[in-house]
């Protein structure tokens, strides 16, 4: 009778790994066409409608080109596509190792607090607003 409910624990801690790990390769993929194909050609990914439409530069705008840039270590290159992006990247990825590990150690994942969402919308638009200000657009988007 003892296998059994080892074979059962080894069975729910595959299953707690299974999300974590693929949402890591979802974007480890996605990351490594990025960093292949290289997004500063103008088009090669598309375009941003808001951009393109209204000249605005939505929070996202150079996410590609930064991701792309991270990806070649360039953090210079990476600040100057999306400086947001850039400081956020490094927390993504801390916030799916502490996801990862608790996984593994099968303990329950806390989620973020509806206030940590209000934050990042708050600062997402503070971004957007300050990168389209005429004084601060040569430093938050440069490409423009």
């Amino acid at each position: 009778m003892g296998p059994i409910p080892e074979a059962a624990a080894r069975t729910t801690a595959r299953r707690a790994l299974r999300a974590p790990l693929l949402a890591g390769a979802a974007v480890g993929a996605a990351t490594l066409l990025v960093a292949v194909r290289d997004p500063h050609a103008r088009g090669s990914y598309g375009f941003c409608p808001l951009l393109e439409l209204t000249g605005l530069a939505c929070p996202l705008c150079g996410g590609l080109r930064a991701t792309h840039d991270l990806a070649h270590l360039d953090l210079a290159g990476a600040w100057s596509a999306n400086a947001l992006w850039t400081v956020s990247a490094p927390v993504v990825v801390v916030l799916w190792l502490t996801w990862l590990v608790a996984a593994a150690r099968d303990r329950p994942v806390k989620g973020l607090s509806g206030t940590a969402g209000w934050v990042t919308l708050g600062v997402a638009l503070a971004f957007f607003v300050a990168r389209n200000l005429p004084g601060l657009q040569p430093y938050l988007t440069p490409w423009l």
